[in-house]
């Protein structure tokens, strides 16, 4: 009996050792060329450790795709593509990811408060159900406005996501990355005359298929409970002008201190047109509330010019803001693989993409050996590798005396808000804090001063409240 027992044991671990999982195909390519910089165990040595939460430049697999094939400027992380094939350099990237003990795609937890330089900052949570919350505005002290990415419309009130979805409002074209509903704003003049302003990805098809082609469009409406009334077009692009296939949407609003109500659009995978004013991609728009053109915009009376258009030689603007004080309005811009910028936004300036920049294409091809322009409009800042910058808000809230005047600036590849301290039109200082805990979608000011963000993977919308100063 005992003999027999051993005989079905030996038979059982013959078996499992002819079923064992064959070697993976990346472990090779790792110990070949990653183990001098990162470790045999990815614990570091030269180079950073690879099993790790905090993954700096990017969670996803397209990130670390392009850092390996690519390398990552300013740091000791070298290009990869001549020597590695794409097949290789993919099997190494999913044993990396393979062998975290955190999957870099697992949801993060919020913490209850963190450390910055002048604030221990208290972190609430709110919004379940919430789907790739894209922009957040305060209609009064106990409710907002919340668009999002995937098509909705929703009311915050005191802090609680509606579970009822605003009905009515336009069906968005979500087939490509950065499409579907984008933006909002509140009219400044919301308590008397209720308008809403929403832009998105737009198009006639009935079905979001690859080969149908189309154009951000901005429109105004009210909400009436849960209902979208009264929608009015302020701006689409004659169908001609529709594109296919494209990335870079935009939007952004802001209403400035006379009443301007600013928009962007991205250059729609197409950077030519962002040197040319008579097509609407690549731009930063503004229009009057009821979607007219103001007299003295900078290409009033040019011959093909989209008369709305304020600046051009815009990539992808993601944030926009203005310092109430000074003026000055803040906008931040998507470059391609590295090449983020911080502008001011000035009328009729040339910000230079595609001719200008401090980026290259995503398949690491040259776009420009050019960062500088006689006539073109320099960036303030920048940042490379990319952060994926996107909102971007002035602080001015008495909860935050330290910080007024400073600009808060969200990451989403870096999942971050950089804090950036302003000195004329030049950055002084920059502080990095909420990092790693999600996509930082929009930061906007509550009525009380206290902070509110949107995050991305996952779906939140946090508030930040100073607990005490350091």
């Amino acid at each position: 009996m005992i003999r027999s027992q051993y005989s079905l044991i030996a038979a059982f671990a013959i078996i499992q050792s002819c079923q064992a999982k064959p070697p993976h195909p990346g472990a090779a390519v790792y110990q070949t060329y990653c183990t001098g910089c990162h470790g045999a165990q990815m614990q570091g040595s030269l180079a950073a450790p690879l099993i790790k939460t905090d993954w700096i430049y990017g969670r996803g697999k397209g990130n670390m795709m392009r850092n390996v094939r690519y390398g990552i400027a300013g740091t000791q992380m070298a290009e990869w593509d001549q020597v590695l094939t794409r097949e290789q350099i993919s099997d190494v990237v999913d044993y990396i990811f393979e062998s975290q003990d955190v999957p870099p795609s697992a949801e993060r937890s919020i913490p209850d408060q963190i450390e910055t330089e002048n604030y221990v900052l208290k972190i609430e949570k709110f919004g379940k159900g919430l789907s790739k919350p894209w922009g957040i505005e305060f209609i009064d002290d106990t409710t907002a406005l919340i668009s999002e990415g995937t098509g909705g419309l929703r009311w915050l009130i005191n802090n609680e996501l509606d579970t009822v979805p605003i009905s009515g409002i336009p069906v968005s074209h979500m087939p490509y990355i950065s499409s579907g509903m984008l933006d909002l704003a509140i009219d400044p003049d919301y308590a008397n005359n209720g308008w809403v302003y929403l832009s998105y990805s737009y198009t006639k098809d009935t079905v979001d298929a690859p080969n149908s082609v189309g154009m951000t469009k901005i429109v105004r409406g009210r909400v009436k409970d849960h209902e979208w009334v009264n929608e009015q077009v302020l701006f689409e692009a004659p169908e001609s002008f529709w594109l296919g296939r494209a990335r870079q949407w935009g939007c952004r609003f802001l209403f400035d201190n006379e009443g301007y109500l600013y928009f962007s659009i991205g250059d729609m995978s197409r950077d030519s047109l962002s040197q040319n004013i008579t097509h609407p991609a690549g731009n930063v728009f503004r229009i009057n509330p009821d979607g007219t053109v103001p007299k003295d915009n900078p290409f009033v009376g040019v011959p093909g010019a989209f008369e709305g258009i304020y600046s051009l030689g815009n990539r992808n603007v993601q944030g926009i803001a203005q310092d109430p004080v000074s003026g000055t309005i803040w906008m931040t811009e998507h470059g391609p693989m590295g090449g983020d910028e911080l502008n001011i936004l000035e009328k009729g300036q040339n910000y230079g993409w595609p001719l200008a920049t401090f980026g290259r294409n995503y398949n690491g091809n040259t776009i420009s050996n050019t960062t500088t322009i006689e006539g073109m409009k320099l960036p303030v800042t920048y940042w490379t590798p990319s952060i994926g910058v996107c909102p971007v808000e002035v602080s001015t809230s008495s909860l935050f005396p330290k910080w007024k005047g400073n600009l808060l600036v969200g990451a989403l590849a870096q999942e971050e808000i950089k804090r950036l301290v302003v000195e004329g039109d030049s950055i002084a200082k920059e502080e990095v804090f909420l990092k790693g805990l999600g996509r930082v979608r929009d930061i906007k000011t509550h009525p009380d001063g206290s902070i509110y963000v949107l995050l991305n993977q996952p779906d939140w919308v946090i508030r930040l409240t100073p607990e005490g100063n350091l």
